[in-house]
C-alpha cells in the first residue's frame, strides 16, 4: 500500500487504543503498540501479535511514566520500522473525587499518568520527527479538557493541559512539517467507564453526592452513543490529510458542550471588560 504508515499507540490493550490498532493492522499499517501489560496486549489483539514481535504489530511493554522506559520502546519501534510517521499518545485513565477527597498520591499518580506520561513519549519521538521533516502527533484528550466537571477537577486538570501542550507543540513542530492534533472525545463505548480506567478516591465525602455521580457513571457505561469504531476512522482520516486540524472534537455531546461553555465564557469576559482592560498606567 503506497500510503501506509508507520503508528506508535500507547494504551493500546483496550478501549480507543485497542480499536485503532485493529483498524490499522487490518489497513496494513505497521504499528507499535504499547501497554502496561504486555501479556493483556497480545491478548487483545489475538493472532495479530506474532512471537518476537514479527509482521507489522510490535508489542511493547511501556511505562508511560518512566522517561527511560518510553524511549527505549521508542528506539526499539525506529529500529524495527525505520521511521515512525504517527504517535498515538492515547494511554491514561481518569480519577473520580472532589479535590477535598483526592488524596495527594492519587493526584500525583493521576498527573504521572495522564501529563508526564504523554510528555515523556513527545520528548522521545520529537528527535526522530525533527529530523525526518515528518510526522504527526495526536493527543488524546477529553471533552473534560474544555470544561471543568464537578468531582473530577484532577482529570479535567490533567486534560485541560493536554490541550495547551497540543497547541504550544504545534507551534514549535510546524517548522520542522510535524503536525499536532489534539482529540477530545465525548462518551463513546468503550472500558474507559469501567473500574479499570474510571479511580475513584479511596477518601470519601458524604456531602459531595459522590455516590450519585458513581452510579449515573455506572449506568452510562456500555450505553455511550459514542462509535469508537468511526472515532478511529476519523483518526486515520485526519492523518491522511494536508490540513488537518489541531482541535478535532469527536462526538454530537462534545461538540454541543464545548459551543456552549464558550458562549458563557464570552458573555463573562463582556460582562466584566471594564474590570479586565483598565488595568494600565494612565
Amino acid at each position: 500500500m503506497q500510503n501506509t504508515k508507520v503508528w506508535f499507540v500507547t494504551g493500546a490493550s483496550k478501549g480507543l487504543g485497542l480499536a485503532l490498532v485493529r483498524l490499522l493492522l487490518s489497513s496494513g499499517h505497521k504499528v507499535a503498540a504499547t501497554s502496561r501489560n504486555i501479556g493483556e496486549l497480545e491478548k487483545a489483539v489475538g493472532g495479530e501479535a506474532p512471537a518476537g514481535g514479527q509482521g507489522n504489530l510490535l508489542p511493547l511493554q511501556v511505562d508511560i511514566t518512566k522517561d527511560e522506559s518510553v524511549k527505549e520502546a521508542v528506539r526499539e519501534s525506529v529500529g524495527r520500522f525505520g521511521r515512525l510517521d504517527v504517535v498515538v499518545n492515547n494511554a491514561g485513565y481518569s480519577l473520580f473525587g472532589s479535590m477535598e477527597e483526592v488524596s495527594e498520591s492519587e493526584f500525583r499518580q493521576s498527573l504521572d499518568v495522564n501529563v508526564a506520561g504523554p510528555v515523556n513519549l513527545i520528548r522521545a519521538v520529537m528527535p526522530y520527527l525533527r529530523e525526518q521533516r515528518s510526522g504527526h502527533v495526536i493527543n488524546i484528550s477529553s471533552l473534560a479538557g474544555y470544561k471543568g466537571f464537578g468531582n473530577a477537577a484532577s482529570y479535567c486538570m490533567a486534560k485541560f493541559a493536554i490541550v495547551g501542550l497540543s497547541e504550544s507543540l504545534a507551534e514549535e513542530a510546524k517548522a520542522f512539517g510535524i503536525k499536532v492534533t489534539v482529540v477530545a472525545p465525548g462518551y463513546f463505548r468503550t472500558s474507559f467507564l469501567d473500574r479499570g480506567s474510571l479511580v475513584i478516591a479511596k477518601n470519601r465525602v458524604p456531602e459531595y453526592n459522590g455516590d450519585e455521580l458513581i452510579e449515573m457513571m455506572k449506568q452510562m457505561d456500555g450505553n455511550q452513543a459514542g462509535d469508537p469504531d468511526k472515532l478511529v476512522k476519523a483518526l486515520v482520516r485526519i492523518v491522511e490529510d494536508l490540513n488537518p486540524p489541531v482541535h478535532l472534537l469527536m462526538g454530537p455531546d462534545a461538540y454541543q458542550v464545548v459551543v456552549e461553555k464558550r458562549k458563557v465564557d464570552e458573555t463573562e469576559m463582556e460582562a466584566w471588560k471594564e474590570v479586565t482592560v483598565n488595568t494600565n498606567f494612565l
